[in-house]
């Protein structure tokens, strides 16, 4: 199957499932001689009528006939979040193309790793992935091939996927303009972004709940601001992460927390050799990530 002659399905088209819908769209199915197709599906029609009208979406259904879509197609992003997908799966297990490729977008991987193997048919192939990418505003209206430029793709391959399929998700997600394509265990995946995206999450929201002057931020340089541009957040989406990854967030919570303990011991004995000592190393150490970060682009 090549990417410019299948036909893609979106399950949720917000703001991720709307820019998967224009990326496929302007970076796959603009090449010459295309014949493939996007089509939508959502539970409110507003947005599936503006997929239309733009040129975005083929075709779209409503979630309450999803089922006359699944079997049109080849590779199906199922944008909903975790729980929902889950079940998603389970209801529409026999609407599923034979030989289609589904995968997921979901913050935390563990619960399909445990669960997929018991719902999938056969011959269907469920590919655990995760896009590094997106913005703070919710809806269609706020999707964007762009969010997709230069940015990481977490593929967590299993026992069940076949290797063909995870070379089209490969490319595919190249052809989206994902640079870097990681490919880890569930776990690794949960521990890792538990730390990297779910922690500073929780971070950002705490220092916003902890301002007793609401007000205070008029005296802001930027600091604040850049600290806390993700608190503005899908209240019910990371709720639903947060405890979905509980056991390894909560263990990066308790190591954050000792290390404020420190700094609030030396800030209040004055310990500036201490301070001054942990500031240096958090220097290096920060410095280090970045170039990590830099050699696996």
């Amino acid at each position: 199957m090549e990417l410019k002659h299948a036909t893609y399905g979106i399950v949720g088209l917000g703001i991720m499932g709307g820019s998967f819908a224009k990326s496929i769209r302007q970076n796959i199915l603009s090449q010459a001689g295309s014949t493939g197709k996007v089509l939508a599906c959502n539970r409110s029609t507003a947005c599936l009528m503006q997929a239309v009208s733009e040129g975005v979406a083929t075709a779209v259904y409503t979630s309450d006939n999803v089922d006359k879509m699944l079997p049109e197609c080849d590779v199906v992003f199922v944008c909903l979040y975790p729980h929902a997908t889950l079940e998603f799966m389970k209801e529409h297990k026999e609407h599923f193309k034979k030989g289609a490729i589904v995968t997921d977008i979901s913050g935390v991987k563990g619960i399909f790793e445990k669960a997929m193997p018991e719902i999938l048919r056969d011959d269907v192939d469920f590919i655990i992935g995760h896009p590094m990418a997106g913005g703070e505003k919710e809806g269609y209206a706020n999707s964007d091939a762009k969010f997709f430029v230069n940015h990481n793709y977490i593929l967590c391959p299993s026992s069940f996927n076949k290797p063909e399929n995870l070379d089209f998700m490969r490319s595919l997600v190249a052809e989206m303009g994902f640079t870097r394509i990681t490919e880890t265990t569930c776990d690794t995946h949960d521990y890792k972004i538990g730390f990297t995206s779910q922690l500073c999450h929780v971070i950002a929201s705490a220092l916003v709940e902890s301002a007793e002057d609401p007000e205070i931020t008029a005296f802001g340089g930027g600091s604040f601001e850049d600290l806390t541009r993700i608190a503005m957040i899908n209240a019910p989406l990371w709720t639903e992460l947060f405890i979905s990854n509980k056991e390894k967030l909560v263990s990066h919570i308790e190591n954050f927390e000792k290390q404020m303990e420190r700094f609030k011991k030396y800030i209040a004995e004055e310990d500036a050799e201490s301070l001054k000592a942990m500031l240096t190393h958090t220097r290096e150490q920060r410095l280090k990530m970045g170039a990590i970060r830099t050699v696996k682009k």
